[in-house]
């Protein structure tokens, strides 16, 4: 397959394995006083619940620790949450930097041609790791980066991955300061797994629902018609068909009827085909309103089904005022119809360009979970106070829309110190379950649901396995091996070593607390047992931090 050349390609190419992975820092906690409409079925690695499955029931809210706003660079975030969330995530939405050779305040986007694709290629490496496999990724450019963008993502996700180039009307007008002004923007969207991808159906909308009537006082209520002719030719869809005035119909030129004979003989036994009021029309086949699942939707987005600029910056503009207001926002209601077609209420949406927020917004409107990156003070500044007004209830954007009354919560964290320190030692900073998804991921390569900021309730420890203060080191079973850290003192021993080496004391406690009856992978500090009792034990050692690799 073709791919981009570029200046510095190679280092692009292997950045996102060199980055370091880094702790999140817990900064506060923001809570609604509103309760939540039902309680989230769906596993999370911050409440340490299986994933048994990603979508909720409909209408359901997630709970508060499920959302997370992160500040710091999106690169070193993406990393960090890679322990926890691999492959965990149904949705990504990005709006990255459009490359414009323009000033914004609140981004730099002017870089350099390959400077912008060497900023892109690792960041779509990470995304992809954390997206689920049956999830997908929307790209909002325009023509600056879009095209090479386009091809950079062939490379990343697989051109067979490809699903469609959507294009967003952004303006009511031409910009009659231009001779040819752009219309649009570019939706890029990539499946993870095409053939998992399962895109749902977009709401009938005032318009399309008033083509639904009952002339002929059907029982099943009111219905729309549509053309029973299909476009080529097919043998055994070419039949006569006599209405019930007596006049024989065939297939208009170059089409043939949608069904073999049979099956339009059915449709007409169940009264599903209408013929006009005379009897004499030619056949359109009838779908009720109480059957219909939605509309599919297609690649041109209008601006008066999902917001324009003008949109967009009025509703920054009630939210923060003109000065404050952020330059390039994209209206909720884009961001509505993405998560209508991609998710459901209680899967994962990630946004690692954050902006203004709107993502995040919206998801936590519409009843998904949410974590949202952002580099600059407007982390703080901006994307703080407004899902703090969403918890509260704001009425702008879809509120009115998807009866948004507020309620659950989220979690602002920081980037904070790579794991590993310059000599190689583990950070001070940090806690059982940051190693011991870091760990979990190595032996398995998987996550491990683990929250990525210890809990207050448990202190400086916590694991899967973690009861009503009870501490355990046991990370869990993969594959008939039992997987167990020995790490800040997670077994409560106040001594210098901290129960962090394996002594036949610890292995009697381990033993004792969570045995297993099988192979047993320990990671600890030192190890003070010989290889025979090992053996016997049925346990390999592994040596923190040397056994711990960086990957």
């Amino acid at each position: 397959m073709p791919t981009l050349d570029w200046l510095n390609r190679a280092e692009a190419l292997t950045l996102s394995d060199k980055v370091p992975y880094r702790v999140l820092d817990p900064v506060s906690e923001h809570h609604s006083p509103r309760p939540l409409a039902g309680a989230p079925k769906a596993g999370n690695p911050l409440s340490g619940k299986p994933d048994a499955e990603l979508t909720q029931g409909q209408g359901e809210r997630v709970a508060s620790d499920d959302n997370l706003l992160i500040q710091g660079d999106n690169l070193d975030a993406l990393k960090a949450l890679l322990p926890f969330y691999r492959g965990r995530v149904k949705c990504i939405f990005i709006d990255p930097p459009y490359n414009t050779k323009s000033a914004f305040e609140h981004y730099d986007d002017n870089l350099e041609h390959s400077q912008w694709l060497s900023m892109m290629y690792p960041r779509l490496v990470l995304l992809r790791e954390l997206l689920h496999e049956s999830g997908s990724i929307w790209v909002t450019i325009d023509d600056n980066e879009g095209h090479y963008l386009k091809v950079l993502m062939d490379e990343v996700f697989g051109r067979s991955n490809f699903v469609v180039n959507a294009l967003w009307q952004k303006r009511t007008s031409p910009d009659a300061r231009l001779p040819l002004g752009d219309a649009h923007d570019h939706l890029l969207l990539y499946a993870k797994q095409r053939n998992l991808l399962q895109l749902g159906k977009l709401p009938q909308s005032a318009k399309q629902l008033k083509n639904f009537k009952n002339p002929d006082n059907d029982p099943r209520g009111a219905w729309a018609s549509s053309d029973y002719s299909a476009q080529g030719f097919r043998l055994n869809q070419m039949y006569e068909i006599v209405t019930p005035s007596g006049r024989k119909v065939s297939p208009p030129p170059g089409s043939c009827w949608k069904n073999v004979e049979s099956v339009f003989l059915q449709l007409v036994a169940n009264n599903r085909i209408w013929f006009g009021k005379d009897g004499n029309g030619v056949p359109r086949r009838k779908t009720f309103l109480s059957e219909s699942e939605g509309v599919s939707a297609w690649s041109w987005w209008t601006n008066e089904e999902v917001g324009h600029n003008q949109e967009a910056k009025k509703e920054i503009n009630n939210l923060f005022g003109a000065d404050e207001a952020f330059t390039t926002p994209k209206p909720e209601r884009l961001l509505q119809r993405i998560l209508q077609l991609a998710t459901n209420p209680g899967d994962l949406v990630l946004d690692s360009f954050l902006g203004s927020g709107t993502t995040a917004a919206v998801a936590h409107k519409m009843g998904r979970r949410w974590i949202g990156i952002e580099m600059g003070e407007h982390a703080q500044t901006h994307c703080l106070p407004r899902l703090q007004k969403v918890i509260e209830g704001e009425q702008g954007g879809i509120s009115q829309a998807v009866n948004w009354q507020g309620g659950g919560g989220f979690r602002f964290l920081r980037l904070g110190e790579p794991m590993f320190n310059a000599d190689g030692s583990i950070h001070p900073a940090v806690r059982f379950a940051t190693l011991g998804s870091f760990v979990w991921m190595q032996e398995t390569g998987a996550p491990l649901a683990l929250s990525p900021t210890p809990s207050p309730a448990s202190g400086r420890g916590g694991s899967v396995a973690e009861g009503e203060g009870n501490k355990t080191p046991l990370l869990g079973v993969h594959e008939g091996r039992a997987i167990y850290l020995l790490f800040n003192g997670i077994l409560g021993d106040k001594r210098p070593a901290s129960g962090n080496v394996l002594t036949n004391e610890v292995l009697a406690a381990i033993e004792r607390i969570c045995p297993h009856d099988g192979p047993k992978i320990i990671y600890g500090e030192a190890c003070r047992l010989g290889a025979a009792r090992l053996a016997a034990a049925g346990v390999t050692f592994k040596h923190i931090p040397y056994d711990v690799k960086a990957r």
